[in-house]
């Protein structure tokens, strides 16, 4: 583990770790500082923007009573 097993949030950090840095990146994406800056941002939007979609299939789930996929296989046109 590349935080050396401290898991207390207090700790976790203190050697610059930033969170979600695990030390993969077998491509040699961060070599490039402003690459980086600009692909973790992209991360950030991309995961925000999934659970905002997670958070609209739950209430689709909530209010229909189907599940999305079988809500879809039950889908009708208005016409």
């Amino acid at each position: 583990i590349s935080n050396n097993g401290s898991l207390p949030p207090g700790t976790m950090f203190l050697n610059g770790r930033a969170p979600g840095d695990i030390g993969f990146d077998p491509l040699n994406l961060s070599q490039d500082p402003d690459a980086l800056r600009r692909f973790e941002l992209a991360e950030l939007k991309h995961a925000r923007l999934a659970m905002i979609g997670l958070g609209g299939m739950l209430h689709q789930m909530l209010l229909t009573k189907q599940a999305p996929l079988e809500q879809l296989a039950n889908f009708k046109a208005l016409s």
